[in-house]
């Protein structure tokens, strides 16, 4: 075999290597942007459901097909602070009318179970109590309740849908008893 056989042989093999690589890339670029990405909690405003640099899953493929449901915890552009993202429980969605009343959560006049918070299950409301949700846009509360424990809806308004990044449905840390399926 001759040295410049063994060249182009070399040479072809550093290509295939250097496609694979490519393709690779491409496909992770893909899967994150259309699929699903992952997402760490800053603070407290989903506490007790989600704590401090909890790390989770943002699914994109159900918003393809329709909107987040009512419960679902979603991943959203931050409306008050560009290039940040919340995590946050979507309350009502389009048409919807949301009410709270001493500081419970009624959407369209029936009061909601809301089995995922703990300890004061108090809503404070910030200046409005009543809203009615634009269709393409959903209602989202942090499930922390405490006064100024959560930036959402009850201060910044509803948010478009085009806002929206993923649902989150599971948490992959820590590897504890909380790992798992978001409830």
């Amino acid at each position: 075999m001759s040295e410049n056989s063994d060249s182009k042989r070399g040479k072809s093999e550093a290509m295939e290597w250097v496609k694979s690589i490519l393709a690779a890339i491409a496909i992770a670029l893909i899967i994150k942007t259309f699929v699903f990405n992952t997402t760490y909690v800053l603070g407290n405003s989903m506490y007790p459901t989600l704590h401090e640099k909890d790390r989770l899953f943002a699914i994109k493929v159900p918003l393809y097909f329709h909107g987040p449901e009512r419960g679902d915890v979603i991943v959203l552009e931050a409306p008050d602070s560009p290039g940040k993202d919340y995590i946050k429980r979507v309350v009502g969605i389009s048409g919807d009318k949301i009410q709270i009343e001493e500081g419970r959560v009624y959407v369209n006049e029936e009061l909601i179970d809301e089995n995922y918070l703990e300890g004061d299950k108090y809503t404070h409301t910030y200046q409005e109590n009543i809203w009615i949700v634009p269709e393409g846009d959903v209602f989202v509360l942090g499930d922390n309740r405490a006064e100024g424990a959560s930036k959402d809806s009850r201060y910044f308004g509803t948010i478009s849908l085009d806002k929206v990044k993923g649902v989150t449905e599971f948490r992959y840390y820590p590897i504890d008893d909380r790992f798992g399926r978001i409830e």
